[in-house]
């Protein structure tokens, strides 16, 4: 019996990140988190800022994201993310830095115009996804990261 599968491919202005057959997609929309399974019927929606898991050969890959766009059609994935990273190359330490400098920049809110608090707002966000994204992968992997 073949097993049913999704071609995926997420991209980023950069790079493609990631391009393959994979079985199974988790991904942060704006509406919840959803599962896309082979022959799941036409879908599009906005991404937030988080985790998004692909199974591939039985096995979790998972990425960050900090938001874009999905569409599923006719067993094809597209994810256009702003941007998007796998765990393994997440550096940790550099991610919480960057959540702590714009943390500092939220709490002197007072000089602050509202874009420029949803910027902070959304650096947090992104940072924060990356830190749970590699902690999880790395402890999956029982590679210790010195918390």
């Amino acid at each position: 019996m073949t097993q049913l599968s999704i071609k995926f491919r997420i991209v980023t202005p950069e790079r493609t990140v990631f391009e393959g057959t994979i079985t199974q997609a988790t991904l942060p929309t704006t509406m919840g988190e959803i599962t896309i399974l082979p022959n799941h019927r036409s879908y599009i929606a906005s991404l937030n800022p988080g985790e998004l898991m692909v199974k591939k050969d039985g096995e979790e890959i998972l990425l960050s994201i900090s938001g874009g766009f999905i569409e599923f059609h006719n067993n094809e994935l597209i994810v256009l993310a702003d941007t998007a990273e796998r765990a393994e190359e997440i550096d940790i330490k550099r991610a919480e830095e960057g959540r702590k400098k714009a943390e500092e920049l939220k709490d002197k809110r007072i000089s602050m115009d509202e874009e420029e608090f949803a910027r902070v707002a959304a650096a947090i966000q992104k940072e924060s996804a990356r830190i749970k994204v590699a902690r999880k992968h790395f402890t999956k992997k029982g590679i210790s990261i010195g918390e």
